[in-house]
């Protein structure tokens, strides 16, 4: 069988371009019933066994795949990240908590003005905001599009953070010495978008979690958001005792 075609002229390296690759033939459904080894890649690709173990390595560090030394690797189970409803939790900091690796893709990050948000958190609708958009991913797998408005005249220094790897409450507090206490949510299942899905690489047909946030500091409403999770990756639980009835939690995998 011929070897598949990395790019060997390029400024990616090999070890990078087989770890995408890997990830791409995932995606689309294939080692269902097994994951090559080592040897296997490194005869089908035409690399040698430090490329390979160097993608199989950043594999294992997304959490993508598992494998003990001397053991075939195989695909991780999926990892669970649990976040009780009720608690004013950072999908950051949950994402890290359960050892996977957190980044995001910034789409925006401007001053602008929104007149329906503007009336959700109490402002004039020309009041100007402070508008972050991401797409979170966690162990590179897209997980959620999160969309922040907060007031420009508390949260005006976030303009000059790079989001790509830090939480938004971190900063919040650290820039503009500013910490949500308290807030609600509002969970509804839906069907996103074909961009959305796109964005997401959402399976076909698959559901999503809209969760629309409205968190204060110290009485004053400071956050609107709007983040849409994906639904195979996304759980809601409930823990339950005779004496306090029932308490929700969720989770994403």
């Amino acid at each position: 069988m011929a070897a598949r075609q990395l790019d060997r002229t390029g400024p990616t390296p090999l070890w990078r371009q087989l770890r995408q690759e890997l990830i791409a033939r995932l995606d689309a459904g294939e080692f269902a019933d097994q994951f090559p080894g080592e040897l296997a890649l490194t005869e089908e690709y035409d690399v040698s066994r430090a490329t390979v173990r160097q993608a199989l390595r950043q594999l294992r560090a997304d959490g993508v795949i598992v494998a003990a030394r001397g053991r075939q690797p195989k695909v991780s189970p999926t990892r669970e990240i649990q976040q009780p409803v009720g608690a004013l939790y950072s999908l950051f900091a949950s994402v890290e908590a359960a050892g996977l690796s957190q980044h995001s893709v910034v789409r925006a990050l401007d001053i602008r003005a929104d007149g329906v948000v503007a009336d959700r958190i109490g402002l004039e609708g020309s009041t100007p905001l402070v508008y972050l958009e991401r797409l979170r991913l966690a162990g590179d797998e897209p997980l959620a599009l999160d969309r922040v408005w907060l007031p420009a005249d508390v949260a005006a220094p976030l303009l000059q953070v790079d989001f790509t790897h830090t939480g938004l409450y971190t900063e919040l507090a650290v820039r503009a010495g500013v910490r949500l206490d308290n807030g609600h949510e509002n969970i509804h299942a839906v069907v996103p978008t074909l961009a959305e899905q796109s964005q997401l690489r959402c399976p076909p047909h698959t559901a999503a979690f809209a969760i629309n946030r409205l968190g204060y500091s110290r009485g004053r409403p400071i956050e609107w958001r709007h983040t849409l999770v994906r639904g195979d990756r996304f759980a809601l639980t409930a823990e339950f005792a005779a004496q306090f009835g029932y308490r929700l939690t969720q989770r994403t995998p």
